[in-house]
């Protein structure tokens, strides 16, 4: 070998070396995260387990800076002595040699069974030193427990789900209290969602998402030091434990407290202020807890949100705020604490972030006073009278004293309100206290939403899955996650979305990706969902195809692909445009019409945020293409329905934005409606979202038009 040709080998070995060097420090970097747990964690009884196991899902909403590993077996147990430990197996030793910085651990499901349930008196020690074996391995790991999902077999032998509500979640939540671990609640978010659990026991991919999605939550809170026990010094004697977090009783200043404390505090520092009844249904606090929100509370209950009882909130206001929470508190009130709630925010307006009332009493004449369609309560009265100075019956003329008589102040505030209530409340009746309340403050131009359950009573508070409280919460106070802008795969599979049967999203995503790159220069590439699926075209695995026609009549001539997948949202559209390789069919022109299937899950302003994020990946992609962007089609039969409303709302802010030169922004409204804003009937079905064979036509005969125009 002559003497040239060494240096070149050894330069190459070089190269070789750096590159694997580089790659070594790359993944070195990563964040890694163990997912250990058992059938639910590892993915059985899902369709394409391999891309929809909550793991692998968590790992595409996080991207190449972590590294997810999936160490669930199926059946295991969390007991030592139970029939299938999950002690036993080579998952658990690969989970504690790989490293993690971050688990979660989801076992208990199987200890639920009859023959494991004869060993829960040991299950927390077992729990306890599992936690342990982990921290030995990184004594900075981050431990987070995932409480079970519920189970809906009606087996008792089986998967037991009064044995999972009543006795292993409460065991998780004190092993998380002990140790200090954090803990997710996923319990709650599924309770009533038995169709996410096809099996009964385990979730569909479409279940595994919301899994997905809330430890997604979990891995991105990033902690803030601050503690607001050594702030306040309440000592050690009102310690107590509040569902796996430290909780303190104690007297301040004259005033009776209550403080809880979250694991990992956000860098604001939020807080929620409970008013009365602590500790009562407590689902929602708890949700807040895991997220980073302190929960306060201050004795004022016999008081009846009198004006002593504002002077000792504000009292307990300047002493939380001085000790470091935020300025703005959340206010949450239940019943009769519905009366300091909004009373003392009718004197501190720009102190409160939002209102959470539930079966609020608003109106002291109907509550305790019995004077409409109430029982009342005399007792309650006559105290009610002493506390506000009153006489008899009667009020004086121009008494302020109830909520009622302030939604003046609290619409011109702007504070975002959220009223849940059970219609069927004999209590504290609906249409005397939350109905003309929120009648006024809507009137006023006030900022206020009701959930009205239909036939409940004053009881049950609350909601079974607080999810919609909770959301409320965190987007009045700046926390809340927009995935409709974070690119993520979708988990979709039912046939129903038109599609053979076992061929889900992963199958047409990839369909699509392959005619993009093999099927040479095209016309026109269509993008979205089922509304888009629907013109059917090269895609032999789409059943329904109610614009077929209509794309042979109008697309004549032209070389098209259609890419919509049935049930896509921004962020799925968002993942394939990143993913996929649509610009190798470089296309002269490109649709998208997407957004409609966020309704549910997101804001009009995070569909919005949804929408760039899909216009600046197609301006990336095809730069030179002309893109014709509908953001979504006419939704709503109506034109004062809910969904048109917010679909006006979305259009509003599309028509504010500055598109660059390719990109044409059009607003259909008035093609697919009559002249009363109803939607046309021979266009779209009766579920005000799809189009018939007559809606494709009118829109391939505008999509055809406007690229002749352009």
């Amino acid at each position: 070998m002559r003497y040239g040709e060494h240096i070149q080998v050894v330069l190459q070995l070089l190269i070789i070396i750096f590159i694997l060097s580089d790659l070594t420090a790359v993944a070195r970097s990563k964040i890694k995260i163990a997912c250990v747990g058992n059938s639910i964690t590892y993915g059985a009884g899902m369709v394409n387990r391999e891309n929809n196991a909550y793991p692998v899902q968590l790992q595409n909403l996080l991207g190449h800076n972590y590294e997810v590993k999936n160490f669930g077996v199926s059946g295991r147990t969390l007991l030592k002595k139970g029939d299938y430990p999950y002690w036993d197996t080579k998952e658990y030793i690969d989970a504690l040699d790989y490293g993690a910085d971050m688990v979660f651990i989801k076992l208990g499901t199987n200890d639920s069974k009859l023959q494991n349930r004869v060993h829960l008196d040991e299950f927390e020690a077992d729990y306890k030193t599992f936690i342990s074996s982990f921290r030995g391995k990184n004594n900075k790991i981050r431990i987070v427990l995932l409480l079970p999902v519920p189970s809906f077999l009606e087996d008792t032998t089986s998967i037991w789900n009064p044995v999972i509500k009543e006795q292993i979640i409460p065991l998780i939540q004190k092993v998380a209290y002990d140790t200090g671990s954090e803990v997710i609640d996923l319990y709650q978010l599924m309770v009533d969602q038995p169709r996410l659990l096809p099996d009964k026991i385990h979730p569909s991919s479409l279940g595994a998402s919301l899994i997905a999605r809330r430890t997604y939550e979990a891995v991105m809170h990033k902690a803030h030091k601050f503690n607001l026990k050594e702030k306040l010094n309440p000592g050690q004697t009102g310690k107590l434990g509040f569902y796996g977090f430290d909780r303190y009783d104690f007297v301040y200043e004259d005033l009776q407290l209550k403080i809880v404390l979250p694991k990992r505090v956000l860098s604001d520092k939020p807080w929620v202020w409970r008013a009365r009844f602590f500790g009562h249904e407590p689902q929602t606090d708890i949700a807040l807890l895991e997220r980073g929100y302190h929960i306060v509370y201050c004795e004022v209950g016999a008081l009846y949100g009198n004006a002593e009882a504002v002077r000792r909130w504000n009292r307990c206001y300047d002493i939380m705020t001085r000790a470091g929470l935020s300025r703005k508190v959340v206010l949450e009130g239940m019943s009769r604490g519905g009366l300091i709630i909004y009373n003392w925010a009718a004197e501190n307006p720009g102190k409160v972030a939002c209102i959470y009332a539930d079966a609020p009493v608003l109106d002291g004449k109907s509550w305790p006073g019995g004077f409409g369609k109430g029982k009342g309560a005399a007792d309650n009265w006559k105290e009610i009278k002493q506390r506000y100075g009153l006489a008899s019956n009667g009020l004086p003329a121009g008494f302020k004293g109830w909520p009622v008589n302030k939604t003046d102040i609290l619409a011109k505030s702007g504070i975002p309100m959220l009223h849940v209530c059970g219609d069927a409340d004999q209590v504290v009746p609906v249409d005397e206290n939350t109905r003309p309340f929120a009648n006024e403050i809507k009137k006023q131009g006030g900022n206020i939403i009701t959930i009205y359950k239909e036939g409940v009573g004053h009881h049950p508070h609350s909601l079974e899955n607080p999810a919609p409280i909770v959301d409320f919460i965190l987007r009045a106070t700046g926390h809340k996650t927009n995935f409709a802008a974070i690119p993520a795969p979708g988990a979709e599979y039912r046939s129903a979305a038109g599609w053979t049967q076992g061929k889900g999203w992963w199958y047409q995503a990839r369909q699509i990706d392959s005619l993009c790159q093999s099927y040479g220069d095209l016309d026109l590439l269509l993008i979205g969902n089922s509304i888009t699926q629907g013109w059917g075209g090269p895609r032999d695995w789409v059943t329904h195809r109610p614009g077929q026609q209509a794309a042979e009549t109008h697309f004549q001539g032209l070389k098209w692909i259609g890419a919509g997948i049935s049930g896509d949202r921004t962020q799925h559209v968002a993942w394939r445009l990143e993913n996929g390789h649509y610009e190798l069919s470089n296309p002269d022109f490109v649709v998208l019409t997407i957004g409609v299937n966020n309704f549910k899950s997101a804001s009009t302003e995070e569909i919005v945020a949804g929408l760039e994020k899909n216009l600046k990946l197609l301006r990336k992609k095809f730069p030179k293409a002309g893109i014709l962007f509908f953001g979504l089609l006419p939704t709503g039969l109506t034109r004062t329905s809910k969904r048109r409303e917010k679909y006006r709302k979305i259009h509003q802010a599309l028509a504010g934005l500055r598109f660059v030169k390719n990109v044409h922004y059009k607003n259909l409204e008035n093609l697919f409606t009559n002249g009363d804003g109803t939607l046309n009937k021979d266009y779209y079905s009766n579920d005000g979202i799809h189009l018939k064979p007559k809606g494709y036509e009118v829109w391939a005969k505008y999509i055809r038009e406007q690229i002749g125009q352009l």
